[in-house]
């Protein structure tokens, strides 16, 4: 198995959380709830990257700042609507989903 970090994110309405972070490529892989309108918890992947969603209190904070390499910040820019940032370590773009959570988007600067 491999060892990986996996961000938690407190959001308000798990579906609508898992429609917003499709648009960056996230496919929903599973959802938890103990009973049927208890809160959900709900997995999002997008190749070997992964994200919890949780309805449940206390679990996450609002305003969570994730960091989120991609191949191509110029895409995900255009999905969005949102203006590339140029920082001397990458090409960025900052999101906020719709709970609040901030994501930054970014493609690492070549090596030379």
């Amino acid at each position: 198995m491999d060892e990986e970090v996996i961000p938690i994110l407190r959001v308000a309405d798990a579906a609508a959380a898992v429609r917003w972070y499709a648009r960056l490529g996230f496919a929903e892989q599973w959802e938890h709830r103990f009973e049927p309108g208890l809160p959900a918890f709900v997995e999002v992947a997008r190749g070997r990257v992964r994200l919890f969603l949780s309805e449940h209190t206390g679990d996450a904070r609002p305003d969570t700042l994730v960091y989120l390499r991609v191949a191509d910040v110029d895409a995900v820019a255009a999905e969005f609507g949102a203006r590339v940032e140029e920082a001397p370590w990458a090409r960025e773009v900052e999101l906020r989903d719709p709970d609040g959570n901030r994501l930054r988007v970014g493609t690492p600067r070549p090596t030379e």
